[in-house]
């Protein structure tokens, strides 16, 4: 099965991560956490492969 790595940064710290993605994780929630930072993202992934990812820190 075919990855894509995507490259985003934390909202927390700024920081360059990635995430790998399969085909089947369209339309998903990801939390993952920062690989500087450690704090928890959250990565809503669209339906549509075309759309950017949303990339959120719970403020809570």
């Amino acid at each position: 099965m075919l990855t894509d790595s995507q490259r985003f940064s934390c909202p927390w710290c700024g920081e360059p991560n990635w995430v790998e993605l399969e085909p089947g994780d369209l339309g998903q929630t990801v939390i993952q956490d920062c690989a500087v930072c450690c704090r928890a993202i959250e990565i809503v992934l669209p339906d549509d492969p075309d759309q950017p990812a949303r990339i959120l820190a719970d403020q809570d």
